[in-house]
Order: C-alpha cells, then sequence, then structure tokens
C-alpha cells in the first residue's frame, strides 16, 4: 500500500528538513544583517551544500559530488526557485537575488520537480522471477501465460520481457508467490497515472493529470521528487517589517510535539516573526454552514448528489476528469481561503500564511479567485524547519494558558481526519432537520475517490454526500506532515474535544452570518481546472 513511509524518520527525512532549515537561516540572517551584500547572500547559500554534506566522503549515493549537486536542486526548490540540472555552470542562488517579493508570491510552474539525476530509475510495470522459483513440475506460470512468455531455463522460470503483456496470471498463479511485480513507488503512490518514464528510464510526470497531492515526493525512497517553497518570500515579508499573519490547518495538533498546546504554537509563531495565528477550523465551520446548505437546496432536486470541496487534489480530480458532473463538487470555498477571508476583513493589509500539512494547498492560492486571499502557503515540515533555524524548542515553550484561539468547534477541527467533512456536514444539517436522512460515502486516496465517483455517475449513490480526501487518512496524512497518521489522528481528536462547541452551527464567531449573507463562503471564479492545469505547465 503506497504511503508506507509517512511518519517514518529516515535520512530523507533528515536531509528534507536540514535544507529548510539553513535556507531559513540564510534568509533570516540577510534581513537582520543589513551589511550582508547580493554577493554575500549568494556565497551563503552556494556554500550550504558543504555545510549539510561536510567532508570528501560519500554518505547516501556513489559520489560526494552527485549527493551535493542533489542538495543544490532541493536548495533550490525550497527557495522557490526551478531546478537548473547540471549540465552548465551554475550559482545555487542564480535568480533569487533579482526576484522581488511582489512577483515571488507564486511559483514559476511546476510545483511538484524531479530531480532527474537523483532518480533511481525504478523498473515500473515489470514482472520478475525472484530466487523463490522452485522450479516446480507442474510449471503453472507458463501454462496460464497467454502469450508463452515463460519458460524454463536450468529448471528456473524465466519471463521474456518483449512477449509479456504485464497481466498478472503468472504472479497470482505461482504456488511460491516467486513472481514480483515491480512498480515505481512514485507511480504507484500516484492516483492519477500522473508519472511515467523519459528516455533514460526515469520518473517523468506528466503535468496534464498531476494535481500536486505530493503522494510521489513522500514516497520517492531516493528523495528524486520535491515540491517548491515560500520558506524565503515568508522570512523576506516578516524581515521588511509586513504584519504576517499564520493561518493553521486542524491537523496542526502534535506535528510540533506536545497534546494541543495552542499557547506553545502561538508563542513560537510569534518569535518566528509573525504578527499573529489563526485557527482554520474557523474557516471549517464556515465551509460545513455552506455545503450544509447547498446539500438541503440542491441534492437530490437540482444536483444527484454532492461532493465536498475542501481537499483541492480531489476536487480538481472530479472535475478534469468527470467534467459533466463538475458542478456536484461543492461551491463552498475551503476553509482555508475561508479563514483567509475572515482574516482580511480585519487585517485588510496582512500577509496571510496558510500553514498547513498539503502540497494540493500551494495549487490551490495559485487561483485567479484565492491569491487575494492567501499569499503564501507553508507545509508543517517548511514550518518545523524555520523553528529549527531560529533555534526554537517547542516543547520547552511557555504556554500562555489561554482559550484555544477563537474556539472553532468540535465537528470543524476533526476536518482534519477522514470522513470528519462528511460528518460535519451531516450534523449541520441535524441541527435544522433532525429527521432527514442523509447517506454519505468517503474514499481516500485518489484512485478510490475516482472509482467513488464513476460509480455516483453510474447511478449508486443517489441523493448521497461524498467526502473525498486525496492521502489516505485524510488530511493528517498530507505530504508535509512530520508524524505518523494514526499519532495525528489521536492527537487531533483530542483537541477537538476539548472545544466547547460540538457543532459547527453553534460556532459564535462573529464574522459567520455576515459572511453568509454577502456570499462570502462561495466560489465566485469557478477556474479550479484550467488553472491547476495551465500553473503546472512548464513554460518553453
Amino acid at each position: 500500500m503506497p504511503g508506507t513511509m509517512r511518519g517514518v524518520y529516515t535520512n530523507l527525512t533528515k536531509i528534507r528538513r536540514d535544507v529548510f532549515r539553513e535556507v531559513s537561516k540564510v534568509c533570516y540572517q540577510a534581513g537582520e544583517d543589513s551589511s550582508m551584500t547580493n554577493a554575500d547572500i549568494d556565497d551563503a547559500f552556494d556554500e550550504l551544500p558543504f555545510k549539510i554534506l561536510p567532508g570528501d566522503v560519500a554518505t547516501y549515493r556513489e559520489s560526494v559530488f552527485l549527493e551535493r549537486a542533489i542538495i543544490g536542486e532541493r536548495i533550490r526548490l525550497a527557495m522557490g526557485l526551478p531546478l537548473q540540472g547540471v549540465d552548465r555552470p551554475q550559482r545555487i542562488s542564480d535568480g533569487f537575488n533579482n526576484a522581488q517579493i511582489d512577483n515571488m508570491s507564486y511559483y514559476e510552474p511546476p510545483l511538484i520537480n524531479i530531480i532527474k539525476f537523483a532518480c533511481n530509475a525504478c523498473q515500473d510495470n515489470v514482472y520478475e522471477v525472484t530466487n523463490m522459483c522452485q522450479g516446480c513440475l507442474a510449471h503453472p506460470c507458463r501454462e496460464v501465460c497467454p502469450k508463452q512468455a515463460i519458460s524454463f531455463v536450468d529448471k528456473r522460470a524465466h519471463i521474456d520481457q518483449d512477449a509479456c503483456v504485464h497481466c498478472g496470471m503468472c504472479e497470482r498463479t505461482c504456488p511460491y508467490e516467486a513472481i514480483h511485480h515491480h512498480v515505481r513507488p512514485c507511480a504507484a503512490a500516484c492516483g492519477m497515472g500522473a508519472i511515467g518514464s523519459d528516455e533514460h528510464g526515469r520518473a517523468d510526470i506528466d503535468y496534464e493529470k498531476c494535481v500536486s497531492c505530493g503522494m510521489c515526493l513522500v514516497n520517492c525512497p531516493f528523495g528524486a521528487i520535491a515540491d517548491k517553497s515560500q520558506i524565503a518570500q515568508v522570512i523576506w515579508s516578516i524581515q521588511h517589517g509586513e504584519e504576517v499573519i499564520a493561518a493553521v490547518a486542524p491537523s496542526f495538533v502534535g506535528q510540533f510535539g506536545g497534546k494541543g498546546n495552542v499557547g506553545k504554537l502561538r508563542e513560537a509563531f510569534k518569535q518566528l516573526g509573525f504578527s499573529g495565528v489563526e485557527e482554520v477550523a474557523l474557516g471549517a465551520d464556515l465551509c460545513t454552514v455552506q455545503e450544509a446548505e447547498d446539500f438541503l437546496d440542491e441534492v437530490p432536486d437540482k444536483l444527484p448528489f454532492m461532493g465536498t470541496s475542501c481537499c483541492p487534489a480531489w476536487s480538481v480530480m472530479a472535475k478534469r476528469e468527470f467534467p459533466e458532473y463538475a458542478d456536484t463538487v461543492s461551491m463552498a470555498l475551503t476553509p482555508m481561503t475561508l479563514t483567509a477571508r475572515m482574516i482580511r476583513t480585519q487585517h485588510p493589509h496582512a500577509k496571510i500564511v496558510f500553514v498547513g500539512p498539503c502540497s494540493a494547498k500551494k495549487l490551490e492560492a495559485m487561483r485567479k479567485s484565492v491569491r487575494s486571499e492567501v499569499d503564501f502557503v507553508l507545509t508543517f515540515e517548511e514550518m518545523a524547519g524555520m523553528m529549527d533555524a531560529r533555534e526554537i524548542d517547542y516543547l520547552a515553550l511557555e504556554d500562555d494558558n489561554k482559550s484555544d484561539f477563537d474556539v472553532a468547534s468540535r465537528d470543524g477541527r476533526d476536518f482534519a481526519v477522514a470522513g470528519g467533512v462528511a460528518n460535519a456536514v451531516v450534523n449541520a444539517i441535524h441541527r435544522r432537520y433532525p429527521e432527514r436522512e442523509v447517506n454519505i460515502v468517503g474514499a481516500e486516496g485518489l484512485e478510490d475517490c475516482r472509482k467513488m465517483m464513476r460509480a455516483a455517475v453510474k447511478g449508486k449513490y443517489p441523493g448521497y454526500l461524498m467526502e473525498g480526501m486525496a492521502c489516505p487518512g485524510g488530511c493528517v496524512a498530507g505530504a508535509g506532515t512530520l508524524v505518523s497518521v494514526v499519532k495525528s489522528t489521536g492527537a487531533v481528536h483530542r483537541y477537538a474535544k476539548r472545544s466547547p462547541r460540538q457543532n459547527s452551527t453553534e460556532n459564535s464567531y462573529r464574522m459567520l452570518i455576515p459572511m453568509l449573507e454577502q456570499g462570502f463562503t462561495k466560489d465566485d471564479e469557478d477556474t479550479e481546472v484550467s488553472e491547476s492545469r495551465e500553473a503546472q505547465v512548464p513554460k518553453a
């Protein structure tokens, strides 16, 4: 099952976090030391591969030079810059000094990148005979092969790869399970079928299909896939004295240690230079109320079923692959965007940073209808790098013992876990219509989401509320999380129970009713599919 590496601290985990830490250090230093010139900044970035991997002996690969070249590319992506490759003289910071904050707010496509010379060129969709073959007398693998691709050499089975059609019958038939199906890990994790092979057998992304869920980058055992970051832009905004407010996703609980220590989180963000912190679960409450309204108004009279809107990767997939049913995905804005809109009503000139578990949120923030609301998106892992750069010991911080943010509901906080969104919407519906029966169905992982949508289109789920989550387990399993899915799920549930408000409709946040009345909770520009595709295609 894809995702088995989630929550396991590996050498790749260390490298990713070392890169985020060191890039953050340079950015903070550049903002605080007025004597640093552009040349000094260039030198500081050029030195990072040697700082992260010192010495002249390779640690992970066959050559320390290759290791540092790969680190250099990861540093560029962490700076929000495009890959360069190794086919010309270069500086890691090439293009960095000429970029201003205003035009670096959004990524130069593509968001998800493959560092080609880091790729292992893994075999993909290949059946091979292992040393478990016993050379049995029955030869069932040979007998069932429809293309006569299996022969026996020295009493062991041999598969002719040119003749093999990858049907898998031999694998299923072998009594010793001696035939193995090799699948590239990143491709196995991709629910969009977006990863193939280039002319050298290395992984290649079809950006017409990619929805930036990030499952490939956390499942590549060679660390060849990475997404771009906005760490530099966030730190620059802070260092330039701007009001920078963090909007923290519901899945934050337990990511940095502890048991939902909101006071510690506020203090950590304050030490990083943020002006304030808000809980995105407030936006989840708004999203819940709006989706409940949509469901009551439209299903089944206007729509045969309705899908939830909060997961951008699921939403893009559904609208792109089932365009005739695009309107069945709720038009309610996501909790990220709704929270940002609430913040903007009181802080119109602030820079708003969504901090969460998701790579796809970076893609969502590139949409024209969202750009005016969300300035930057950081993952928990990137935020941890910033904390390390400032030597912030999260668990050692003082808890201010204030109330938990502005007190989102229990249902809103549970959005982070698979099933939480649908449960919240159903509970909101039952507050108005206790006797109303609402059938729900959910899917985790894009492949299963696609199966769910196909079944719905065929009429299997009439009048249903459908929850789609691109990451198995929900947002707690996003590409930018720090802890295991099981641990994070438990932490989120425990934190949610602390809310004095059970249901999203109970939320007394004073902007709730005005925003609903002014239509601030509906997507006013449905460009998600076209823009996500355009944003991912590399420029010529």
